[in-house]
This record gives C-alpha cells, structure tokens and sequence, in this order.
C-alpha cells in the first residue's frame, strides 16, 4: 500500500480517534520560508481578512515541511502577506520568540513552567514578552518520530524500547548484539560498529524522543528527556542534518521526524510495543497514539501528554506534537492581524488538509476547533 493511501487511511482514524480521546479538553542568518507570489488576495475558510505586511517566525524543523506548504496555500488566498519561517530547531525558536525577535515560535514541545536550575522558565519569559499576557501552545502539526537505519542487506529491522534506549545511550554497541538478533530472528546482522546521529542543537524532536526512551527503555535510558542531547552518538545540526548523517553512513541510525525519513530513503524500525507484534509506522499506527493523548494544559493552553509506554495492540509510540506558540495579547496590532490571519488559516480544515501528503496527521476536528477558538481569542 501506498504511503499516500495509509496517510488517507490514518487521516480517517486521526479524525475519529482523537475526538475520542481529546473531548475532555542556533540560528541560521536567513530565513527560509516563502514569500508572497502573485495571486488572488480572497478571503478564505480560516484565513479571516487578508491583511498586509510581514510575518517572522522560527523554530521546530519537524514542521519545516508542512509550513511551507501552509505558507504557499496561505499566499495564494492572502498574497499581500509575506511569510517567512526560518527552521533551527525548536530551542532556538523559543529563544527568539522570548527576545522579541519573531512574531510566532514551532516548538516540539510546549513551553516549560517548572525550572530544573533556577532559572526563569520558558513560560514565564514568554509571558514577558507579552506583556504581561501568557503565551500561547497551540498544538498545530502531528508528526511521528521514524528510528531510521542505514544497513546493508537489512529492509526490515524491529526494536524494542530498552534496547532502543541502549543503543543510544551506547550501551548496544554493534549491529549483531543479542538484543538486536534476539528481536531479529532469521536476519543477517553485521558485527560493525553502531554509527549513532543525534540533534547537536536544541530541538523538541530530541526532547519527544527521550521522552520515549525513559517511558519505554525499562532503565536503560539515563537521561532526562531534554532539547539538549545526553546519549551517545556523533551530532549534527537540525532534522536535514541527522537524515543526511545516516543516508551517506553505512551501519548508522538516529532519530528523525517521519518526512526526512521518507524523503531521503531511510529504513525505518518497525517497533515493538509489548503488545506482541511488531509495528510499522503508517499514519494509522501513529493517529493510534495520538488518540490516546491528555490534554495536559487547561484554557486556552492546549499542551498534549502523549503517552510513550503504550502497549495498545497496533500503536506507534513515538509522535510528537509541534505548537506554534504566539502571544494571547501583548502585540501590536498590525502584528496582531497578521498572526491571526496565517494560523487561523493553518489551523483551518483547508490548512490541515494540505499535510497528508506530506506525511503528517492532520488536527482531529475536536482539538481543531479548540486550537481554531484559541487563535481567535488573540488581540
């Protein structure tokens, strides 16, 4: 079956599935994203009036994909608006957002309310950039986490949690580790070396994947689930960097939002959950995980709790959610308009629409709504 063909099919389990679960509710120098073409300047669905003007942001490089996407459909509705998103990672994102450099943030992961140093949290840094007002977590791009492999004569390759944990913590160091071969009956394993690649910059994919790690490694991960790296490896910067990194190794591995994947070949390990087979990433595999998330914040605070150590019967594990995080008041009024205008269009049926082909989950219509309301209570 085709990859478009399951995302149609996991769009469908996205959308009744998350119902179910949801009710209860550095940097580089030039920005990367599209600029206005020529076009039609109509108001559209979720694009409420087109203004005019500029609109920065920056962040999560899990997203950079289906924003641009989302910036090119935006512009063919509003093309007086010139959007520009600059991917460095989800650490660098919030940073700019907090020094007033962006108008908008994409964060793997929501804002952080407690400090492990002391120091002056996320949230509340956020907040003063705001004015005074909280800033919002609008969750706006499911995307699962691929393990990607680059090993010769290997299609089909099967993890678990702990020894996922172990070979990036470093403790599984070869390719033919009992571990691996016991997971792996039947399958030829080399003895070379495990070539691990990890973000070498601040990013929420590195932070949702330790997540799982600790949640499903049964110890063997001794990290704390971070945007900062503390397993074993050779890094490289952003999502384009580690997939790069194992598609020109051989024996080499890491961790990558599900389009690099697809987009550069990779293998991808199909995971075992405990539910007694093994699971291949497909949109409906990963829409499974999402149905089985909590909402974590309360208001207009729309942060997930995904749930890693899941043993449900066909469940991928490893998803994450990007939030465009933005201020709920606090921006002056042209900006104001602007950021409005795009994320309500982003956030819109026709903006989530444009994703499944890209290898991303849309919104399910519940948490749609919720986000779409958020958005419209920014002044």
């Amino acid at each position: 079956m085709s990859v478009n063909r399951l995302l149609r099919v996991g769009t469908v389990a996205v959308a009744s599935l998350g119902v179910l679960a949801l009710s209860a509710c550095g940097s580089d120098p030039t920005p990367s994203g599209s600029s206005s073409p020529s076009g039609s300047t109509s108001t559209s669905t979720g694009a409420a009036d087109c203004p005019k003007g500029t609109l920065n942001a920056e962040g999560s490089t899990a997203q950079k994909n289906a924003i641009e996407e989302v910036i090119a459909k935006y512009n063919a509705k509003c093309a007086d608006v010139t959007v520009n998103y600059n991917p460095t990672g989800s650490g660098a994102g919030i940073k700019q957002f907090n020094a007033n450099q962006v108008d908008f943030a994409g964060s793997d992961s929501a804002l952080k309310t407690v400090s492990t140093d002391g120091s002056e949290t996320e949230a509340a840094a956020a907040q003063k950039r705001c004015g005074g007002s909280p800033a919002l977590n609008l969750p706006m791009v499911i995307g699962p986490i691929a393990i990607s492999y680059n090993l010769d004569g290997v299609s089909k390759l099967i993890l678990d949690g702990p020894t996922a944990a172990k070979i990036f913590q470093g403790t599984v160091k070869t390719w033919n580790a009992p571990e691996i071969a016991a997971l792996n009956p039947g399958v030829t394993l080399p003895s070379s070396p495990i070539a691990v690649f990890f973000r070498s910059d601040d990013s929420g994919t590195t932070e949702n994947f330790a997540k799982y790690l600790a949640a499903a490694g049964g110890g063997a991960w001794k990290g704390k689930p971070a945007k900062k790296w503390t397993g074993t490896g050779a890094g490289k910067e952003k999502s384009a960097g580690v997939a790069e990194g194992v598609k020109s190794t051989k024996n080499s591995i890491t961790y990558v939002e599900w389009s690099y994947a697809i987009d550069n070949k990779l293998g991808i390990a199909q995971i075992d959950n405990g539910s007694g087979s093994p699971i291949e990433l497909t949109a409906d595999s990963a829409s499974k995980a999402l149905a089985a998330a909590k909402p974590a914040g309360t208001g207009s605070d729309l942060s997930l709790k995904l749930d890693y150590a899941t043993k449900a019967a066909g469940t991928y594990p490893i998803i994450l959610a990007t939030y465009e995080i933005a201020c709920s008041k606090g921006l002056p009024a042209e900006k104001t308009a602007l950021v409005k205008s795009f994320l309500s269009y982003f956030a819109s049926a026709d903006g989530q629409g444009a994703l499944t082909a890209l290898n991303y989950a849309p919104l399910p219509e519940e948490l749609r709504t919720k986000v779409d309301a958020a958005i419209q209570a920014i002044s």
